[in-house]
């Protein structure tokens, strides 16, 4: 099994930064994937930014283009979400997803469904 914690969350003004870390920790070695989620209040996830292992591939939601930057650290087994210019559409939570199966393409880095582990997600919230 493998465990997913963030940190870095709180609260920042519109035009600020945040930059939310996850640590993964159990069985890592043969993780994919990972990435930042979105959570709404219903429960449906949309992806934020996600990494290769290998950082080749890097998928990113428009709206965070040019904004946001994900990074990994296989080493230590984290990942970033650097937040910059930040604005209030980005207030929410956010939660760290790892896979370990293979991805073909960005539209399974996309999918929420293709990812086997979920942190607990931590809110981001942007005063105006």
């Amino acid at each position: 099994q493998v465990q997913l914690e963030e940190s870095g969350g709180g609260l920042v003004q519109a035009g600020g930064s945040l930059r939310l870390s996850c640590a993964a920790s159990g069985r890592t070695a043969s993780l994919s994937a990972m990435g930042w989620f979105r959570q709404y209040p219903g429960g449906e996830r949309s992806l934020v930014a996600a990494i290769s292992r290998g950082g080749s591939e890097i998928y990113y939601a428009d709206s965070v283009k040019g904004r946001f930057t994900i990074a990994r650290d296989n080493a230590k087994d984290t990942v970033s979400l650097q937040m910059n210019s930040l604005k209030a559409e980005d207030q929410g939570v956010y939660v760290c997803a790892a896979a370990r199966k293979a991805f073909y393409g960005a539209s399974y880095y996309y999918t929420p469904a293709q990812y086997g582990y979920w942190g607990q997600g931590t809110q981001v919230t942007v005063s105006s």
